[in-house]
């Protein structure tokens, strides 16, 4: 038997608490405080909102699982944060939160998005060129107070990127909603925590 798929849906305020319980168990050195969140969902909502937050929730238990955000200022979004807890590695949730951020991206009118990563976590490293995201240089001490380096990577034309390269959308969980049902919209930067 499997486990049923986890739930993506709109992060709000009372999801700050567990994110960050997550947080601090994958990045326990450089991990986001409370304000960080708060800050970010502050610009969430509303006419103006430039950010998108979703959280992954286990549906048996109402867990949260994992947890991913993109902020975006004109033609340009930046994956600020990407995580799965560790027990979902593996399972596609990375994909299926990375494909929500590229389908927020694209509702912001985005030309390209560019992500930070630290250049020991090779996991997600190979997740995002599977989307298509190349390396276009590093920035040096970015992660502190572990002084890791960040690799920058940037996707350009997220619209074009439904899935993985080589894969259906069907086959990563995440083809398009069915239009009658209600869907979610949309520091440190982005360590693709556990991606």
């Amino acid at each position: 038997m499997t486990a049923p798929t986890a739930v993506l849906r709109e992060m709000r305020w009372w999801d700050i608490a567990p994110v960050l319980e997550l947080e601090h168990e994958l990045f326990p050195e450089d991990a986001w405080s409370a304000g960080m969140f708060w800050s970010e969902l502050a610009h969430a909502r509303g006419p103006h909102a430039s950010r998108r937050y979703v959280v992954a929730e286990d549906p048996a238990s109402g867990r949260i699982v994992g947890y991913a955000g993109l902020a975006a200022s004109g033609d340009l979004g930046d994956v600020q944060t990407i995580a799965a807890a560790k027990d979902q590695w593996g399972t596609g949730l990375g994909a299926r939160l990375l494909t929500e951020l590229l389908r927020a991206a694209t509702a912001f009118e985005c030309a390209e998005v560019l992500l930070e990563v630290r250049v020991d976590n090779t996991r997600a490293q190979r997740l995002y060129e599977r989307f298509g995201f190349e390396p276009i240089g590093f920035r040096r001490g970015y992660y502190q107070p572990g002084n890791v380096d960040a690799l920058v990577m940037r996707l350009t034309d997220p619209a074009r990127t439904a899935a993985p390269a080589g894969e259906s959308a069907e086959a990563t969980g995440t083809a398009p909603a069915d239009p009658t049902t209600e869907t979610t919209e949309h520091p440190e930067s982005s360590e693709t925590h556990g991606s």
